[in-house]
């Protein structure tokens, strides 16, 4: 296979036409004939090649250029419509995942206001039990005040009782009599 390079030396561009069989066969046969290991691969090589003009070279980069550039600003074209793109689908997708933020945003609304509903529903039952427990205070207050008066009313009417029979008692006790200061008399 041939193989082409250019070679830079200075301002002149060379291009090097040569086989790889033949390059390691002349290399080969240039280190037989020197006899040294000191020679350099490639030595003579740079000198055996033709000078191409300044003219040509212009030529053919102006052709090298007509030849690829209308590909180059197609896919040039082709990459910045796709830049635009990706922009647009980026924005796309930003707005997307705004709406899912939103979207959770909103179920979180909705499970704080279900949660609010059913700590609501707690307080008007823990309202109503702490209604029911104040009636039913109220209701033994009452009965115990009852109960009180009812029990001081006893308390009473036994002390009465009691004082009743005491003084019934005092009563019936035998007295000595008096004499009375006719009887002293006589």
């Amino acid at each position: 296979p041939h193989t082409r390079k250019l070679v830079i030396q200075g301002c002149e561009q060379r291009e090097v036409k040569e086989e790889e069989g033949k390059r390691e066969g002349t290399r080969s046969t240039i280190q037989q004939i020197k006899g040294s290991s000191d020679a350099s691969p490639d030595e003579g090589v740079v000198e055996d090649l033709p000078i191409i003009d300044e003219k040509a070279v212009e030529q053919l980069t102006e052709g090298l250029i007509s030849h690829y550039l209308p590909d180059l600003q197609r896919s040039k074209s082709a990459l910045h419509e796709l830049t635009q793109n990706q922009v647009v689908l980026l924005e796309t997708l930003e707005q997307e995942i705004t709406k899912f933020k939103e979207c959770n945003y909103i179920l979180d609304v909705d499970a704080l206001f279900s949660e609010a509903k059913h700590y609501h529903s707690k307080l008007v039952s823990i309202r109503n039990e702490m209604m029911m427990l104040h009636e039913k205070t109220s209701k033994l207050k009452k009965r115990a005040l009852k109960l009180q008066q009812k029990r001081q009313k006893e308390e009473l009417e036994q002390e009465q009782q009691r004082e009743k029979e005491l003084e019934r008692e005092k009563q019936l006790t035998a007295k000595p009599a008096r004499r009375t200061s006719k009887q002293n008399m006589q």
